[in-house]
């Protein structure tokens, strides 16, 4: 049984890497505090929301595999 399944066409992994390549900054562009030593240390849930989300989108933008269409059986890519 093979863990990592091509399910999604070339034009759709294009935008999930575009929108990971903007919500992967997000902690860096959205902080509490001006200082910039304690970046990492005050992060809001939103903005480490919107980091997680576009590891998630980078994750299926190279793989290629989406997990959720897996689970529900879905397939755009033409193999």
């Amino acid at each position: 049984m093979k863990i990592f399944i091509k399910n999604q066409n070339k034009s759709e992994r294009v935008a999930r890497l575009i929108v990971s390549l903007f919500l992967i900054p997000s902690p860096f562009v959205l902080e509490k505090s001006p200082n910039e030593y304690e970046l990492l240390m005050e992060l809001t849930p939103f903005s480490f929301a919107q980091f997680i989300v576009g590891v998630i989108l980078l994750f299926n933008a190279f793989s290629g595999m989406c997990v959720i269409y897996r689970f529900f059986g879905a397939n755009t890519c033409k193999v």
